[in-house]
């Protein structure tokens, strides 16, 4: 079943669902029941039917990154020498071992194969993990940083 046919199976109930659920992941059964009109086992038989099919992937909670001592977020573009399966796969794999990388995506349109979204503590922090970790990952020509003056949005899918 494609993405497009997945969708068009959801109803306005489970549009709902999803909707709230991004927003406040711990409301309780009966909460959300009402919020959606209906009662409280077709909500739940509902839920567990999004969890099984996938489109709930799971559940997270918003940690607050300043009270951690995590004060600067940088944006990378990462270029590669060689576009093989291997070197992107080496550079994935090394990535994913480091914290600090929240996220990893593989872009086009730009002068860089990747983009990570990276958090740390401070400019001494950035630098060494640059200096030491990210830039020694073989294949890496290049990185452009960018640092992120202030988060303006951040929320879920459009459901």
């Amino acid at each position: 079943m494609s993405i497009h046919e997945e969708r068009a199976t959801l109803d306005r109930y489970d549009h709902a669902i999803l909707r709230i659920l991004q927003q406040e992941g711990r409301i309780s059964n009966q909460e959300l029941a009402d919020r959606i009109g209906l009662s409280p086992s077709p909500c739940l038989r509902r839920v567990r039917a999004l969890e099984e099919n996938g489109l709930i992937r799971g559940y997270r909670a918003l940690v607050d990154a300043k009270k951690l001592g995590l004060n600067l977020t940088v944006i990378l573009h990462i270029s590669m020498d060689r576009h093989t399966p291997e070197r992107f796969e080496n550079f994935e794999r090394t990535i994913a071992e480091l914290p600090q990388v929240l996220e990893c995506l593989i872009i086009t349109g730009q002068d860089a194969d990747y983009q990570l979204r990276v958090l740390v503590e401070d400019m001494d922090a950035y630098h060494d993990l640059l200096l030491h970790q990210i830039t020694r990952i073989e294949g890496v020509t290049g990185v452009h940083s960018s640092f992120v003056l202030r988060k303006v949005l951040e929320r879920g899918v459009a459901c």
